[in-house]
């Protein structure tokens, strides 16, 4: 609640600002007449890189993940919670799976979705790699790393059109807007699985190709 008002403040003692997205750029809480630039952040390859054993065989299940530190509502969890509800259906219990790694907000409780607690480091990328889809239903992300993580571990992302997630994410998976759009763009994605995931590897946002 206090946020956009801390960072006003402190930006106008600031000589040049850096914007990790140019949707931070736009918003009305900065001096618009100061130096800056945008940097798109990138992941560590050293962690985070494609599984060179797993494929999809397009008889089981496709495996969606998602990852957040945070357990606040705005992550996604309209989306993730009316996911969780699809499950219950078999056509979608036959199409999808979906595990989220991570802490909860206190009133979410799933029922067809794994959930695992935390993770970090290797342990966390080798849990995304065992996955075929990376799903972020964030609203408002600045910028973060979840999204960035799962596509330097070759997942064609599943994201919602809010926030820095289109600059990011644009070109290597399919766009949703919330909960209305969703089954229809989960459709899309099993579709073009194999087209999208053939092109994770020129993902550009890594660690590698942000160092100065």
């Amino acid at each position: 609640k206090t946020m956009n008002l801390k960072l006003r403040t402190i930006n106008y003692i600031a000589d040049h600002t850096v914007f990790i997205a140019s949707w931070l750029k736009n918003l009305n809480v900065w001096r618009q007449d100061s130096p800056n630039s945008v940097l798109l952040i990138g992941a560590n390859q050293e962690l985070f890189f494609p599984s060179k054993e797993k494929e999809w065989n397009s008889k089981e299940p496709l495996s969606l993940v998602t990852h957040h530190w945070g357990g606040n509502r705005l992550k996604g969890f309209d989306v993730y919670e009316y996911i969780d509800k699809l499950l219950d259906q078999p056509l979608w219990a036959s199409k999808i799976t979906f595990t989220y790694i991570g802490n909860l907000p206190k009133d979410s409780n799933f029922k067809n979705v794994k959930h695992i607690q935390p993770l970090d480091g290797k342990e966390l990328a080798d849990s995304i790699r065992e996955h075929d889809i990376y799903l972020t239903a964030s609203i408002n992300e600045p910028a973060g790393f979840h999204h960035i993580e799962g596509a330097c571990c070759g997942l064609p992302l599943l994201y919602r059109n809010s926030g820095a997630l289109p600059e990011y994410c644009d070109g290597f998976g399919v766009e949703f807007d919330g909960i209305h759009d969703i089954e229809e763009k989960l459709t899309l994605i099993i579709d073009r699985y194999d087209e999208i995931q053939n092109k994770m590897h020129e993902y550009p946002n890594t660690s590698n190709n942000h160092t100065p």
